[in-house]
């Protein structure tokens, strides 16, 4: 049966605009972008035209726009290419607790790969009950060896958004770069390199509906970079193999339809994750929203459930497409790093459910998707209180 779609934070369908876009680069336009035949001039083109796009939407240049292979590419580029690059100077990376594994994984690969005498030094900054990162704790962990510190814009769990600026003007005042995954928050609240402030940026195609398997890493002029990907001098030297072209002009056009409609986007995901929330909230009072509130994104509703399991809620849901915040075994709960950084008490964080909500959500959905979820929470809050007796 057709679900109705309420995990856009996970990935978004792929916008018939876009589609339309790649459609020539799928049945006509086949040439290499470095031939210098007319095949070949045609998709370079296409690729400049994108990256145009892109840039103008990040409020950079577009020679700062790198294509990668999705988010982790460009996540691990940055922190390792940092981490290579800048060795002469330090060893020492700032990063917070409720980062996505693409940059926790990351960073634990520089601790663990060489050893503590040539690998990196990683700091784990700890966030409020909000998920919310301090700026003055990264001043205060910022060493005459820290290269790099690295924060996500926003939360892809709670939608939390970080004061990324503010975190950026402390390190740029100690000489350090800054990196911040903007995978969750492109397409959702405004994102420009100088709004941001910073040295290196994540985009990944497909959470702001694009396809999956592409995305860009902003790298600002000056900045130095040790090679990931070694090979021919595509992207201007930075990343080596052939530009996947289709996808990359599909990027270009989902990335121009935000420039051009952000605010539009915004307003409407905003009214159906706020119509779906106090639905639940009415219905369960005893139920409580995770993340900041007021620095959120507009589409993002972590909402936990008193008692329950987050994965009976699921299965539950036969007509609904949501993620779980915990995982719920035989013989133990396993809840996500980010509720645990959060100290979510665990008697909410193992019945936590994360919804997300997109440019396509209707009200319509919003309303059937609360009487489902609803009455999935009502059987199971009433088989609990049997059990307990």
């Amino acid at each position: 049966m057709d679900q109705i779609y309420l995990d856009y934070n996970a990935t978004t369908p792929i916008d018939p605009q876009v589609a339309e876009e790649m459609l020539p680069f799928v049945h006509q336009h086949y040439g290499n972008p470095s031939s210098s035949h007319a095949l070949g001039v045609t998709t370079h083109a296409a690729v400049d035209e994108a990256r145009s796009r892109i840039a103008e939407m990040l409020g950079c240049l577009p020679l700062e726009v790198v294509f990668t292979s999705g988010g982790t590419e460009a996540n691990n580029y940055a922190i390792k290419g940092v981490a290579g690059a800048y060795r002469a100077k330090g060893n020492h990376i700032i990063t917070s607790a409720v980062e996505h594994p693409a940059v926790i994984e990351v960073c634990r690969f520089l601790e663990e790969k060489h050893g503590a005498q040539n690998g990196s030094r990683v700091t784990y900054l700890p966030v409020d009950q909000f998920g919310w990162l301090d700026p003055e704790q990264v001043s205060e962990a910022i060493t005459d060896e820290t290269v790099l510190v690295t924060v996500m814009h926003a939360n892809n769990e709670v939608g939390t958004v970080e004061p990324i600026r503010e975190i950026a003007d402390i390190a740029h005042r100690r000489g350090v770069l800054v990196h911040a995954d903007c995978a969750q928050s492109i397409g959702k609240i405004p994102v420009t390199v100088d709004d941001l402030g910073v040295d290196l940026l994540t985009v990944a195609g497909h959470k702001l509906y694009a396809p999956k398997g592409i995305g860009v890493l902003y790298i600002r002029s000056g900045v130095k970079l040790e090679k990931l990907i070694h090979g021919a001098n595509h992207e201007m030297n930075w990343r080596a193999g052939t530009e996947n072209v289709i996808e990359i002009v599909g990027l270009g056009k989902a990335c121009q339809l935000i420039h051009q409609n952000l605010t539009q986007y915004q307003d409407h995901m905003r009214k159906m994750r706020d119509r779906l929330e106090s639905g639940l909230l009415d219905r369960f009072p005893g139920s409580r929203v995770n993340g900041h509130p007021e620095k959120r994104l507009p589409n993002t509703s972590s909402i936990s459930f008193k008692n329950l399991e987050a994965n009976q809620i699921l299965d539950g849901l036969e007509g609904v497409a949501a993620s779980a915040g915990a995982a719920c075994h035989s013989d133990r709960v396993e809840v996500s790093s980010v509720l645990e950084a959060m100290n979510v008490p665990l008697e909410y964080a193992m019945g936590t459910i994360r919804f997300s909500v997109g440019r396509f959500t209707t009200d319509k959905e919003i309303q059937l998707a609360t009487e489902e979820i609803s009455q999935v929470i009502r059987d199971l809050s009433a088989a609990h209180h049997v059990a307990r007796r």
